[in-house]
């Protein structure tokens, strides 16, 4: 029984990546066409998500929201969220109608065909340069004067042990939500993580539960409030995540023994 399940894991992450291409190529004219100008990106943004759809419905995945507040589509947000699956990136598009722009790692552009987009769709970080940091925070800048969201994943990368709940915040996102005026938008992603890690012989089917909570207001906050913003918007996320009994369960299940 264990072989056949290790041979379907290996055949589902097979299946995975081809959900992630195929559209890909199919869509490519337009979506090179809709990157052509900044001001096209909507229309990038929009194809992004009927992928994402794609991808997850194909998986056998189904989601459910629950908003304890609107997110209004004339305005712009940060848009944060824990980060413990490759299913992440669509799980935020197929949640999230207001256009937004991923800051993320530059490693994702070695992903071939969705590396040529991700490079010219997303604001590339290269953590160990204050360079590239600066450049982050020019094009942001840019972005949300387009009217555009931002989206962010805090922790900077999925944590390498899977029993970690959260792991600690970077403080780039609350910078820029700080120097924008961005309200905060904390999401908790309470299934990806059994849906589909990183571990290769793991995952199943079924729901990806997200919670928009509160937004955080950040009109009358000044940079020596980062630290502040940054604790309270991941101690929501945290309390959230450790509430739950399916979530903290399998992180404790993927600890290994001493």
């Amino acid at each position: 029984m264990k072989v056949f399940k290790i041979i379907f894991w290996c055949l589902w992450r097979v299946w995975f990546y081809l959900l992630m291409i195929v559209p890909i190529i199919i869509m490519s004219p337009l979506l090179i066409i809709s990157l052509l100008k900044e001001e096209w990106y909507p229309y990038f943004f929009k194809m992004a998500r009927f992928w994402a759809h794609f991808i997850l419905y194909g998986m056998g995945f189904y989601y459910k929201v629950q908003a304890e507040e609107q997110i209004d589509s004339n305005k712009s947000y940060m848009f944060i969220a824990n980060h413990t699956s490759m299913t992440d990136v669509m799980l935020m598009l197929v949640v999230t109608k207001n256009p937004f722009v991923f800051v993320g790692k530059k490693e994702l552009v070695k992903i071939p065909i969705f590396g040529f987009f991700y490079k010219r769709a997303a604001i590339m970080v290269d953590r160990d340069s204050p360079k590239s940091r600066l450049q982050v925070y020019e094009r942001a800048q840019r972005r949300i004067h387009q009217g555009l969201s931002i989206c962010i994943f805090p922790e900077g990368k999925v944590p390498d042990d899977e029993s970690v709940i959260l792991d600690e915040f970077k403080g780039g996102a609350f910078n820029l939500a700080i120097d924008h005026k961005l309200p905060v938008v904390p999401m908790s992603f309470f299934d990806n993580k059994k849906r589909l890690s990183y571990t290769l012989f793991s995952g199943s089917m079924g729901v990806m539960r997200v919670k928009i909570h509160p937004f955080i207001a950040t009109e009358n906050l000044v940079h020596e409030d980062k630290k502040k913003l940054k604790e309270h918007a991941r101690t929501t996320i945290l309390n959230d995540l450790l509430a739950d009994e399916n979530y903290t369960q399998y992180s404790l299940q993927q600890k290994s023994p001493n």
